[in-house]
């Protein structure tokens, strides 16, 4: 038996995340940014579900926004890192005593894989992933998942990163190892959808340039939000000081006005979970409606 090829490091993104969990709420500006971008959306969807899971939660900024945008929904968040979602519990501790909506409301938070979730089969209607999918090796088995926990009629909403995400960064490097994530492309995401079962996927794309300072400021941001590189092609060791004058060189270049511009592509992708028209020997199902006759 082949076993698939592994191109990122979960342990590496366990550590990461870990690492960060104190300062993600600080530092992940446009995680947060995006994740208000995709409730907008949803103001276009006619959707009033009882059971909402957050994949890739995080410390659970999404939870408390969905949390007030369907007040009567059971949530539960999911997310691979047990630091991340111990910094979660904590802050939405605090938040009770601010936001009168999240009293009496004790989400449940599962240390869980996206691949692998301890979630009963059908027991969603709303599943929703807000930047997660490029932490994977391949996002197909994930969707398989989100796919057996949504119940007829649910919907699936996320978000990820595509191809052109940091290329100044992974432009500016020329020692041969890899430096940000890989990111998929926007219709590779959309065949994976029509692939589990998905129907009528809805894909859009557009371009987010954060600008910082200095190459310092933008490395710290990577780091403190957990999104530094966790490749298993990435460097493991020190880079000698004329290869990172040569990488700072190539990147300042780019500088306008002062700042530094690191580009985000960001995609989004929303799909319903319609009623199976094959069973999994691949044989068609079909459904009579009769009616009795008088």
């Amino acid at each position: 038996m082949t076993m698939p090829a592994q191109f990122i490091d979960r342990r590496q993104v366990r550590r990461n995340f870990a690492r960060a969990a104190a300062s993600y709420d600080g530092a992940a500006v446009l995680q947060r940014e995006v994740g208000s971008r995709m409730l907008e959306r949803l103001d276009y969807v006619r959707i009033e579900p009882k059971r909402v899971l957050d994949l890739g939660c995080g410390t659970g900024a999404s939870l408390t926004a969905l949390q007030e945008r369907y007040p009567k929904a059971q949530l539960t968040g999911a997310d691979l890192s047990e630091t991340m979602l111990q910094a979660g519990r904590g802050q939405r501790s605090r938040l009770r005593w601010l936001l009168p909506f999240l009293r009496g409301n004790k989400t449940p938070l599962l240390a869980a894989d996206a691949v692998a979730l301890p979630v009963k089969s059908a027991s969603m209607s709303l599943l929703w992933s807000n930047l997660m999918l490029h932490w994977l090796d391949d996002p197909l088995p994930a969707f398989r998942e989100m796919h057996r926990v949504l119940e007829v009629d649910g919907l699936l909403m996320f978000s990820t990163f595509g191809p052109d995400t940091l290329k100044e960064l992974r432009n500016s490097f020329t020692d041969g190892y890899v430096h940000t994530q890989r990111f998929g492309d926007m219709h590779d995401f959309g065949d994976m959808l029509i692939e589990c079962g998905f129907a009528d996927p809805v894909m859009d794309m557009e371009v987010l340039t954060m600008t910082y300072g200095s190459l310092d400021d933008l490395f710290r941001d990577l780091r403190q939000s957990g999104a530094a590189c966790a490749m298993q092609a990435r460097r493991h060791g020190l880079m000698g000081r004329a290869a990172w004058r040569e990488m700072r060189a190539a990147y300042e270049k780019l500088a306008q006005d002062g700042r530094l511009p690191a580009t985000f592509e960001v995609i989004y992708g929303h799909a319903w979970k319609t009623q199976p028209k094959k069973i999994q020997d691949g044989r068609s199902i079909v459904r009579l409606d009769l009616k009795r006759q008088r």
